[in-house]
């Protein structure tokens, strides 16, 4: 299960002999990718600096929707498309391409031809032991399953056999820590004076060698006022935390026996004014500490209004809450909330050895300053996490996207 400690598992193999992991962690190198548009960019990460030094670029075929490493941690498999985010225009490039992580420095080098996709993949994943490539799809919503080649490139579809039952606008798609079950997130869309509610679901699937079956659909409400986005696992209890986009909670469900308990054990805010929202807000990503302590969800907002002809930020909480679990029941209970330093944090990670954060934010917003118009740029932000779990500012990488989107970033051990 070491090798889990990627990406979004962040699940902290090695638990059983904590001081050994971390002395080992301590020492490992660690390799951030951040995205604008189809450029990827290697940083190297200075985790007891907490700093990020700039290295080479990669070009994908188009825009980086999403990234998953390999178990091994030596390959990187990246989704891309020209289609816009949301319901927006579509394209026509849609790949998954593989990229070989060099041991030592983290630079990556294409490995073999990209596969073709059918539409937008919003989402990427592998199964636990990496035998396959999982993809999620948001318009039309769908799941996808391709084998992983035995030389690491990424493979043909596997044949599904029966239709799958992929709910509305899909966002993410995680297997569960046994690999015996595929969870699609799908969010569904809010109403409208003109249109109704889309009701969000957790589908949930039961999974062997790259086949689906459909299980249970978990839609409280039967998914009205419900739109998951996110979710992710701790590293050695049976419990899941799942962030709610349209109603700023964070939700934890129990699993067990291999199945997911539909009933929501605990709720929690995830803004620290919920009762005071300016415009609209929308919880993001989580992720569970390595430690299993603490669990952190990303708030964000970048509804604009017009001032002196410019659009600027309409106001709105752009931070970090951070949440203590509860070591017997799970339950997340919020301790912090930090402000992330610039617009709409779209991503965060954890390093492995779970000393740093690092958020990613999409697009430069013109901000209101008195009087006066200011631009926040896109970029990159650092914190140190401190023992009792509370992220300290520490400094910021302003970037310029021009008319590209910073739309992910992730980091690997090496």
């Amino acid at each position: 299960m070491f090798s889990r400690r990627t990406f979004l598992s962040l699940a902290a193999g090695g638990i059983a002999a904590p001081r050994l992991a971390s002395a080992r962690q301590a020492s490992r190198r660690v390799a951030l990718y951040a995205n604008v548009g189809a450029d990827l960019t290697h940083y190297d990460v200075d985790v007891a600096g907490a700093e990020l030094i700039k290295r080479e670029t990669v070009t994908l075929p188009a825009g980086v929707q999403y990234a998953w490493p390999h178990a091994s941690r030596r390959y990187l498999y990246v989704a891309s498309s020209s289609s816009a985010s949301g319901y927006g225009k579509a394209g026509t490039e849609h790949h998954v391409t593989a990229f070989s992580i060099d041991p030592a420095t983290g630079a990556l080098r294409q490995h073999g031809a990209p596969i073709g996709l059918p539409t937008r993949p919003i989402h990427i994943s592998t199964d636990i032991p990496s035998k396959y490539i999982l993809v999620a799809f948001n318009n039309p919503s769908a799941v996808r399953v391709y084998r992983i080649n035995k030389d690491f490139t990424p493979g043909e579809e596997v044949t599904q056999p029966a239709p799958i039952d992929a709910g509305i606008f899909a966002h993410q798609v995680r297997t569960t820590p046994d690999n015996r079950l595929v969870i699609l997130v799908t969010r569904g869309n809010e109403g409208s004076p003109t249109k109704a509610e889309d009701p969000g679901a957790l589908k949930v699937f039961n999974y062997k060698n790259g086949v689906l079956a459909n299980g249970v659909s978990i839609a409280p409400n039967g998914g009205k006022e419900f739109g998951p986005r996110h979710l992710d696992f701790h590293p050695t209890k049976p419990w899941m935390y799942v962030s709610i986009e349209t109603q700023n909670k964070m939700f934890m469900y129990r699993m067990g026996k291999g199945r997911i308990s539909p009933e929501i054990a605990y709720r929690s805010e995830t803004l620290a004014e919920p009762n005071n929202i300016r415009a609209r807000q929308a919880a993001g990503t989580v992720h569970v500490h390595p430690n299993g302590r603490f669990v952190y969800g990303a708030n964000r907002a970048e509804a604009t209004t017009e001032f002196q002809g410019n659009q600027v930020f309409k106001g709105g909480e752009n931070s970090i809450v951070v949440y203590a679990i509860n070591q017997s029941t799970g339950e997340p209970m919020p301790i912090q909330h930090i402000e992330t330093q610039k617009i709409h944090p779209r991503t965060f990670h954890i390093d492995p050895s779970g000393r740093l954060l690092v958020a990613q934010h999409n697009l430069p917003l013109n901000v209101r300053d008195g009087e006066a118009v200011n631009t926040i740029p896109a970029g990159l932000s650092v914190f140190r996490i401190g023992g009792d779990g509370k992220l300290t500012f520490t400094r910021k990488y302003d970037i310029d996207v021009g008319d590209k989107t910073m739309f992910w970033m992730g980091m690997v051990p090496l």
